[in-house]
């Protein structure tokens, strides 16, 4: 048996429609890019989350935005040694290489991610035997512990929601190469909170240490 499926038929035919379609009208920028590389002035960091479609939230075209995407738009801590960094990894060559001016990083409601973080550390679901997201999401456990006076669950869950982005840029302040960026003034970073039902965008206000709408709409 085949162990490896051709592309469904619907994805081909998508494809098809793109290259005859969107990539046509725009197949001189295609070519530049392709001539000239990348130059992004912006690095997000988004959740996996299938809902979370950070192009469209931006308007951004190709070539615009430096994507990384994991399971609850997270940082892990700096660390330097022999094991795989898919994240910290996206982080230095958007930074030391790129030189993107803008990190932000994308949070939003309805995480699955962060919900899992919150019932295990509630004690609503127990885990006997971790698996690769249990361990991931071990970075956002001592978030859990700055919402966990709330009362209500809804609220205490979505405050966990913005807990982690800023648990994210801290983190990402560990980073060396982060750090020394930011104090020469050649990068900002952003955190943000997408609100998915009804589109709300909200971004951390670091003097009031909450989440502020962003734009009059």
């Amino acid at each position: 048996m085949n162990e490896f499926s051709p592309l469904p038929e619907y994805l081909v035919a998508r494809y098809q429609d793109w290259k005859t379609g969107l990539f046509l009208e725009k197949q001189e920028k295609h070519a530049l890019l392709a001539a000239e590389g990348q130059h992004p002035k912006v690095m997000v960091i988004s959740c996996c989350d299938s809902r979370v479609h950070v192009t469209s939230i931006f308007g951004a075209e190709t070539g615009e935005f430096f994507i990384h995407r994991n399971v609850a738009n997270m940082v892990p801590p700096f660390v330097e040694d022999d094991a795989h960094h898919g994240t910290s990894a996206a982080i230095e060559f958007a930074v030391t290489a790129l030189k993107v001016e803008h990190l932000v990083v994308l949070g939003h409601s309805q995480c699955g991610g962060v919900k899992h973080c919150h019932d295990t550390c509630h004690g609503n679901i127990h885990v006997t035997k971790k698996g690769f997201v249990d361990r991931w999401i071990d970075i956002l456990r001592p978030g859990y512990e700055r919402v966990r006076h709330i009362e209500d669950d809804a609220t205490r869950v979505t405050a966990l929601e913005h807990t982690g982005v800023v648990i994210a840029m801290e983190n990402l302040l560990g980073f060396p190469f982060v750090k020394e960026a930011v104090d020469a003034g050649k990068l900002s970073l952003h955190g943000l909170w997408h609100s998915i039902g009804d589109g709300v965008l909200m971004g951390y206000d670091s003097e009031t240490k909450s989440f502020q709408p962003v734009g009059d709409v």
